[in-house]
């Protein structure tokens, strides 16, 4: 017999203030991205949670396919905005620079310098079609670091790649500060990269 656990998915803290990212991401920009955005990712996923805990529990039939694809979407986002606030910080201080570590070292021998990955994940990001993102990835199968564009929050995800630094380029993410000029925000987002989670998360992945 079916039991609810109970458990559903919240909305976590930011690791710093709404003020903290300025002035490449501001405090306006920040609020309405995690508090009305980010929750709506959270709303969606426990909705979903609850019909199909509802439908399990009376014996009524889903529509699997759509109930999927949308609860994947939503999952999708919330996941990736985890990542995404937790690979950003404060500049001066903790933001911005270049990889140290590990990951300094994988990168060189993956994309020659550190120069060129940037310029290559940059044109991933701006070349997303419609909304998406940019990832960095480690594949558990060749040990090599990758760029990824994910189209929406779920399409273009290939499993045993494990994220590592993830941008978000929907116009949410931007659209108070820089209207639509995708360009010049993902310019300021090199400002803001917290590399000394990006590496942890590489050498936790590395690990396993």
């Amino acid at each position: 017999m079916h039991m609810d656990t109970g458990k559903l998915y919240t909305l976590p803290k930011l690791p710093y203030g709404y003020k903290a990212l300025a002035p490449y991401i501001s405090e306006d920009q920040l609020t309405l991205h995690h508090q009305k955005h980010h929750q709506a990712y959270v709303t969606g996923a426990n909705a979903l949670l609850e019909k199909f805990d509802k439908a399990r529990r009376d014996n009524i039939d889903l529509d699997m396919k759509a109930g999927l694809k949308e609860l994947s979407f939503h999952i999708g986002g919330f996941r990736l905005h985890k990542l995404f606030w937790e690979n950003l910080a404060p500049a001066p201080g903790g933001g911005g620079g270049k990889p140290t570590g590990d990951l300094s070292k994988a990168i060189d021998a993956e994309f020659g310098k550190f120069e060129r990955f940037k310029k290559e994940f940059t044109q991933a990001a701006l070349s997303v079609e419609g909304s998406g993102w940019a990832v960095l990835t480690y594949c558990m199968t060749t040990g090599r670091p990758m760029i990824l564009q994910l189209e929406k929050h779920n399409v273009n995800m290939i499993p045993g790649y494990r994220i590592l630094l993830a941008l978000d380029v929907w116009e949410h993410a931007y659209y108070l500060d820089y209207k639509n000029d995708r360009a010049k925000f993902i310019e300021s987002f090199w400002n803001i990269v917290n590399w000394n989670e990006v590496n942890a998360r590489f050498i936790t992945h590395m690990k396993k």
